[in-house]
């Protein structure tokens, strides 16, 4: 059987087909609750089984994963979460989206949730701290909106003499507000105008690039959110087209032909939820182990895309990048 075959993804729930290995009802089953769409998603998936695996859990032999999908649907969530409770299913794996865990969160505090959220999990009231989360709950943590100052500070090296800069901004997303304050606050200090742009659709991107052409804004950088990931091709060709230097917040725009990014592995912190779901699943309790934070964070510069869009990389840049796409 083919990968591709492994995984059944369809639409709003995907479930491990357990036919196909002859899986019996009686071994636990995760519950993988996203406001992604499983098509981007499915490199986090993988990297979620994987920490599975080093932790000697493996999808197939003893364990089952459901998934559900929102598709950047927010509003969906609670709703797929209070199926996966009355399922029952043994762990919740909720990420792709702050509304995710919130959902999960709100359905069930009995049985175990893994999270994978870019926002303060204390601020939130997800957990009561780093340290000890309590309750039936813990994760991993890339404190997104955290990066927002960083990556403004970069695009102002690259351009230093752009006035005005614009940023897509998701405000179905409750974790918007947090971001958009600390980027607000870094564009200040760097003298840097901000246009924030809210966009919920195709449509709406399509709009911004063009709102932000006639106004001429130098950059475009963009809010972490799964609603953007899933238009990740779009906006990255945009940005392209109208040879706009750009920045975000995860290598895999970089990959895709985006001008630069920085942050943390988003892979990584799925291959870590993945460890901490099968810790569980052995026995250990949630509200005993820390959040995980990461340590490291990549700048990775596509010079590919430099050249496309005639744009001369700073050599301070290109010394500080991790990776260089060439």
């Amino acid at each position: 059987m083919r990968r591709r075959e492994f995984i059944t993804l369809l639409g709003g729930a995907a479930v491990w087909p357990l036919a196909a290995y002859g899986q019996q009802t009686a071994n636990p089953v995760i519950g993988f609750l996203s406001g992604r769409s499983s098509g981007e998603a499915q490199y986090v998936v993988a990297a979620f089984i994987k920490g599975l695996g080093e932790a000697g859990i493996v999808v197939g032999q003893n364990v089952t994963i459901e998934f559900r999908w929102a598709d950047g649907q927010y509003d969906r969530l609670p709703g797929q979460a209070a199926d996966l409770v009355r399922r029952p299913v043994t762990l919740i794996a909720a990420s792709g989206a702050v509304q995710a865990v919130q959902a999960a969160k709100a359905a069930t505090s009995a049985i175990p949730i893994v999270f994978v959220t870019g926002d303060d999990p204390v601020k939130l009231g997800l957990v009561a701290s780093f340290n000890r989360p309590g309750g039936n709950i813990t994760g991993t943590s890339p404190v997104a909106q955290q990066m927002e100052a960083k990556r403004l500070e970069l695009l102002h090296e690259l351009v230093p003499k752009t006035v005005s800069i614009a940023m897509l901004v998701n405000r179905s997303n409750a974790s918007a507000d947090m971001q958009t304050k600390e980027a607000e606050a870094a564009a200040l200090a760097l003298g840097r105008q901000l246009h924030l742009i809210n966009v919920t659709s195709a449509a709406d991107i399509d709009g911004a690039f063009a709102n932000l052409v006639q106004r001429g804004d130098g950059a475009i950088a963009v809010i972490a959110d799964p609603f953007m990931n899933i238009h990740r091709d779009q906006i990255v060709t945009l940005a392209m087209r109208h040879k706009i230097p750009s920045l975000f917040y995860t290598r895999e725009y970089a990959a895709a032909g985006g001008l630069m990014s920085y942050g943390a592995s988003i892979a990584d912190s799925y291959r870590q939820a993945g460890v901490y779901a099968a810790r569980i699943l052995k026995g250990e309790k949630p509200g005993d182990l820390p959040v995980m934070q990461p340590t490291k964070f990549d700048f990775v510069i596509n010079l590919k895309t430099a050249k496309a869009i005639g744009l001369e990389i700073p050599n301070k840049l290109l010394a500080l990048a991790d990776e260089v796409i060439e």
